[in-house]
C-alpha cells in the first residue's frame, strides 16, 4: 500500500525551474506562499491566488487586501527568522535578492524570477499559473489580455504622437529606461522613439551630454527628479524643454511605471496621457 500511495503521489509532481538554472519539484500546489517583490505579488493575486500569500515584501501594496500581511522586508534586508516562523510552502524573490541560499538551507522551497522585459513577465505569469495549479490556458490568456489593454491605448493616441523621441529617466544620476527594458518595451509599443538604444543595456546610467545631443522632443520622469532640470548643464537646448513638453509622474504613478508585472497596462496608459497632454486633440 504504502509503495502504491507513493506512485500515485509522483503522478500529481510537478517541477518548475527558475531564472537561475534550479529546478524545484512540488508534489502539490503551494497552499502557503510568500512573495519577496511587488510585481511577483500582483502576478499571483491577478492570477486569482491571493489568499495564498502568507506575507510579502515592505513594498508590495496592491491589490489592497496584502498590505494586512506581515511584512518581511526587502530583497536587501529581509526578515529570515520572520520568513521561516511562517513556514511557507515556497518563497518567490527576484535574481537581485541575496537570501536565496540561506533560506534553501534551512529547507525552504524559493523561486527566483528575471522581470526585466516582456518576456521575463510572459514567462513568470506563466510559471506562477503553473505553481498555482493553473491551466497553461489560463496564464495565457492573463497575458494576452495584459497585451490587449496596452494596444488599445496605443490605438487611442493621436497621429502627432508617433515616432516622438522620448526620454524616460529612471534616476537624476542620470539612469535611463533603455528600449531592452520593460518601460522601453511599453513605450515602443506607444510607437514613440526612445532615445536609448538597446546595444546600451535596460537601465544604463548616461552621459549627460548623451541627453543633450539626443534632443529629446518628450521627457518623462518622477517627481523626485523634476526639481530645476532647466539648470542641468546644456538641458535648456533640449527641445522637450524648449517646449515645456515634461511629464512629471506622481509616487503613486511611479509605483505603477516601475513594476514589471501585470499592471503594465496601467503604465501604458499614464505614459499615453502624458503624450495626449502634449499634443490635444
Amino acid at each position: 500500500m504504502l509503495l502504491l500511495y507513493l506512485s500515485q503521489r509522483s503522478l500529481f509532481a510537478f517541477e518548475i525551474r527558475d531564472d537561475q538554472g534550479a529546478v524545484v519539484i512540488f508534489t502539490t500546489p503551494p497552499q502557503r506562499i510568500i512573495s519577496l517583490l511587488p510585481s511577483l505579488t500582483e502576478t499571483v493575486c491577478i492570477l486569482g491566488s491571493c489568499e495564498k500569500l502568507v506575507g510579502v515584501d515592505r513594498y508590495s501594496d496592491w491589490p489592497t487586501r496584502v498590505n494586512k500581511l506581515p511584512k518581511l522586508g526587502g530583497g536587501l534586508d529581509p526578515n529570515i527568522e520572520a520568513i521561516v516562523a511562517l513556514k511557507p510552502d515556497v518563497v518567490l524573490t527576484t535574481r537581485s535578492a541575496r537570501i536565496s541560499e540561506r533560506l534553501k538551507a534551512v529547507g525552504i522551497k524559493v523561486l527566483v524570477f528575471n522581470v526585466d522585459n516582456y518576456f521575463g513577465i510572459e514567462k513568470t505569469i506563466l510559471q506562477l499559473a503553473m505553481l498555482l495549479g493553473l491551466k497553461t490556458a489560463e496564464g495565457e490568456l492573463v497575458w494576452q489580455n495584459i497585451l490587449k489593454q496596452i494596444n488599445l491605448t496605443a490605438n487611442g493616441l493621436p497621429v502627432e504622437t508617433k515616432g516622438l523621441r522620448v526620454y524616460y529617466e529612471v534616476s537624476n544620476s542620470p539612469y535611463g529606461a533603455g528600449q531592452t527594458s520593460f518601460i522601453g518595451e511599453t513605450l515602443s509599443r506607444l510607437q514613440v522613439s526612445n532615445i536609448i538604444p538597446g546595444t546600451l543595456g535596460s537601465f544604463p546610467k548616461l552621459n549627460p551630454e548623451f541627453i543633450v545631443n539626443a534632443n529629446p522632443q518628450v521627457i518623462m520622469l518622477a517627481d523626485s527628479s523634476s526639481k530645476d532640470i532647466e539648470k542641468r548643464p546644456g538641458w535648456h537646448k533640449i527641445n522637450a524643454v524648449i517646449n515645456r513638453r515634461i511629464c512629471v509622474f506622481t509616487p503613486p504613478e511611479n509605483n505603477i511605471l516601475s513594476r514589471p508585472g501585470p499592471r503594465i497596462p496601467e503604465a501604458a496608459n499614464i505614459m499615453a496621457n502624458c503624450l495626449k497632454k502634449m499634443y490635444p486633440q
